[in-house]
């Protein structure tokens, strides 16, 4: 799980970073404690059956068997032997999934994953997905944006709008755009949306001169006079269940197993799209397949403790970690109380995530009850309260309380 990137305050001056973009991709492998770790860029999250099924059969023939989304709807495979490099890289190429190997790391794009379904976006942005990622690999200089750097690709609901990416489209009724950099509470009309992304993504990298990764780390990015206009309110990640054309799916913390991955691609009716909240619709996809996917494992209801609950590798992924996390936080989750459903104007649980150590990876903005190993339990803490420090079932009781403190 990626960490959440660093606090810079607005209007700061630009960071001197230090060091390299240590980023991982599918070529550039990072070394974990439970072997090597390759992050495969899939923008849009869109994937189609087949090549879901090709990243299964890599996980299995490669890795530990299993596959990670991330916050941003990419896939992880883990516990990859250090000589398998190769191997991986011509088995995403023959999938399609490698269409760059100098930007491979730079194709970083959330969208929408409702786009066309539902009937409440003004666009069905994944054209723009495509020929973004498409410009994006033809652009030389792009091959210099950290691989940390973020397209938010917004079909005008708001949802991946409120990730902050580091350049947001969200698109209007006319067929344009607003155009965000970074935080920023106002966007910008542009008549055409890729072109104006791909500026703004270039009027970043030469304003960073090397030494910032993100747009939110440099100040002033819009020329004065630049004409903006308010940003949409942002509404919830999708629900799951069935939804209008198709099923909406959570995988627990992220983490599925291949027997999973390939259930998804059979109950798809062809398309997959991971969404940035760690779950997958599958557009067109029949109600019948519900009951299957949760006798797996996937999660196929709203209003469970699972809720907006995260937490970071732990171990033994991570030597670092002081605890399993995700086996302690699955069994607190699993026997806490349903989540109250969020009516208009009220209240939900508060996000939660569970760290294995003081680098709390993968931690949410916001509001949010931490959960930190200390060796001996946990410590938890809601965002500006006073810590408590917990052992054993303690734990899951302490942490169903402090959900709750809106």
């Amino acid at each position: 799980m990626p960490p959440t990137p660093d606090a810079i305050a607005a209007g700061s001056a630009v960071p001197d970073r230090g060091r390299a973009d240590a980023c991982p991709g599918a070529l550039r492998l990072h070394a974990a404690d439970d072997g090597a770790l390759a992050r495969v860029r899939l923008p849009g999250g869109l994937l189609t059956a087949g090549q879901a099924l090709a990243l299964a059969d890599a996980a299995e023939a490669l890795g530990d068997g299993a596959l990670e989304t991330t916050s941003r709807g990419n896939v992880q495979l883990r516990g990859l032997r250090s000589d398998c490099g190769a191997e991986l890289a011509a088995r995403l190429r023959a999938a399609g999934l490698l269409p760059s190997d100098t930007h491979e790391r730079v194709r970083n794009i959330v969208a929408s994953p409702l786009a066309g379904l539902d009937g409440i976006g003004r666009a069905d942005i994944r054209a723009w997905v495509r020929e973004l990622d498409v410009r994006l690999c033809a652009s030389t200089w792009a091959a210099g944006l950290s691989g940390k750097f973020l397209f938010a690709l917004d079909d005008g609901r708001g949802d991946v709008a409120s990730l902050n990416a580091d350049v947001t489209l969200i698109a209007g009724p006319d067929g344009g755009a607003l155009l965000r950099y970074g935080r920023a509470e106002l966007g910008t009309p542009v008549a055409d949306p890729v072109a104006a992304a791909l500026e703004a993504a270039r009027t970043v990298l030469d304003a960073a001169a090397g030494r910032a990764w993100h747009a939110r780390e440099i100040p002033d990015l819009l020329p004065p006079g630049t004409r903006r206009l308010p940003l949409p309110a942002a509404d919830p990640n999708p629900p799951l269940g069935v939804l209008p054309g198709g099923l909406s799916l959570g995988v627990r913390f992220g983490r599925a197993s291949a027997v999973q991955w390939r259930l998804l691609a059979e109950a798809s009716a062809g398309e997959v799209r991971l969404t940035p909240w760690r779950g997958a619709v599958l557009p067109g996809a029949q109600a019948r397949w519900l009951e299957p996917l949760a006798a797996a494992g996937l999660r196929t209801a709203s209003g469970t403790a699972w809720e907006r609950a995260t937490a970071c590798t732990g171990l033994p992924g991570c030597g670092k970690s002081l605890a399993d996390v995700r086996a302690d936080a699955a069994r607190a989750l699993d026997g806490a109380p349903d989540a109250p459903q969020v009516r208009a104007g009220g209240p939900g649980l508060l996000p939660v995530h569970w760290s294995g150590c003081e680098r709390r990876c993968g931690r949410p903005s916001g509001r949010w009850v931490d959960v930190l190993a200390t060796g001996q339990g946990y410590r938890v803490t809601v965002t500006g309260g006073l810590p408590l420090d917990v052992t054993g079932r303690a734990a899951a009781e302490a942490v169903a309380q402090a959900r709750r403190a809106n």
